[in-house]
């Protein structure tokens, strides 16, 4: 279903979602060109797993190292070790 423009859209918004609900697709234009598309919602995304790609992609150890001439170039100091280290966090709770 095509509705020519937004005022038309207005009055009969009740009867489009009716409409969407039962399966059609319907597109609103604005000066003649399409602007929008009312469709049925749809909700069946796939839930997402957690480790998916596990074992599949390896992070190598110098994955943080910069070579030496891109060290230079950012006034890095070359002897800088580059492994990363968290800080460590307070636990204890005041």
């Amino acid at each position: 279903m095509i509705i020519d423009t937004i005022t038309q859209a207005k009055a009969q918004l009740s009867a489009l979602v009716s409409a969407v609900e039962q399966g059609e697709e319907v597109i609103i234009k604005k000066a003649g060109k399409p602007v929008a598309v009312l469709k049925k919602y749809d909700n069946s995304r796939k839930e997402r797993k957690p480790g998916a790609f596990a074992d599949k992609i390896i992070i190598k150890k110098d994955f943080d190292s910069l070579p030496q001439d891109l060290e230079a170039a950012f006034g890095m100091a070359a002897e800088s070790s580059t492994d990363y280290a968290p800080e460590e966090k307070d636990t204890e709770k005041s």
